[in-house]
């Protein structure tokens, strides 16, 4: 890639879902690769090479799950803290939900002029078919130990009374999404965070008034800022990829402008070959 001598900014790609777990294809095919595996392998390879002395993000994902987000920002967490090394994320098409939960772990974001981003916040995800069942004559014989058991069944509408316990649930999860971002973002008030934190989404402009992105530029801007930040003015810049895979010609190669890889298809089926049933996600459902 571009650059001379021997150190190096290592890119780091986050591009689709984040999922926790690799997964069948519904449709046959490849399986599914867990992002938490994917990036946790390109962070062990850049935390092995002495001559990494910056990390950049590239970011173009509408979020997924809670977990996985959770864990992905950890492990870059993980890193800057035993590397020593700054972390730069690039925004590309979107980087709302968990993409920007996961952002929070780096030290300067950059987003595309072209970016989405925010959406922060939690959404329970579950489907009745309740209607469905009555219309086949389906009958649900479960047998619970008690009347919370079967929470979030399909079988059923939620009563009042479970509907307030999963909100709770939601509110935990939202807290800790506020938490990260007032550790991420520590110019920002708390009040403000909230006010920005209601789910909507933001275009480059709008994020950087708000203070949720550091500046608006390109890939290239965010390695000369990771570069910048590692004190070096001269690096090559390295992708992480495993046997087989197409080796990177430009900045921008494998940055698939429809997060989740492909088609439109291809995302639906990678959400759906997550666990089944109701789900916590920081994700921005709207893409």
């Amino acid at each position: 890639m571009s650059g001379e001598g021997r150190d190096k900014v290592a890119v780091v790609d986050l591009t689709g879902i984040i999922l926790g777990e690799t997964r069948v294809r519904l449709l046959g095919f490849s399986p599914l690769e867990s992002m938490v595996d994917r990036v946790q392998a390109q962070l062990d390879r850049a935390a092995e090479d002495d001559a990494v002395k910056a990390v950049v993000l590239r970011i173009n994902s509408p979020g997924g799950t809670v977990t996985a987000s959770d864990i992905i920002y950890q492990a870059i967490l993980r890193f800057k803290r035993e590397k020593k090394v700054p972390v730069v994320a690039s925004f590309l098409d979107l980087a709302a939900s968990g993409g920007y939960y996961v952002a929070m772990a780096a030290d300067e974001i950059v987003a595309h002029p072209t970016t989405i981003t925010g959406s922060i916040g939690v959404i329970y995800q579950d489907l009745s078919l309740a209607g469905l069942y009555d219309k086949l004559g389906l009958v649900d014989q479960s047998i619970k130990s008690d009347r919370f058991k079967d929470i979030g069944s399909s079988a059923r509408l939620l009563t009042p009374e479970e509907r307030a316990i999963l909100q709770s649930q939601v509110d935990a999860m939202f807290a800790r999404f506020l938490a990260t971002v007032r550790a991420g973002r520590p110019a920002l008030e708390p009040e403000r965070i909230r006010v920005l934190a209601d789910g909507r989404t933001y275009v480059a402009e709008q994020a950087l008034a708000n203070g949720l992105v550091d500046r608006i530029g390109y890939m290239e801007d965010a390695i000369e800022a990771a570069k910048r930040r590692a004190g070096i003015t001269e690096a090559r810049v390295v992708f992480y990829v495993r046997p087989g895979d197409p080796r990177p010609t430009h900045l921008y190669a494998g940055a698939d402008p429809a997060p989740g890889g492909g088609s439109a298809l291809e995302a639906l089926e990678r959400l759906a070959g997550e666990p089944g049933g109701p789900r916590f996600l920081y994700l921005w459902t709207g893409w």
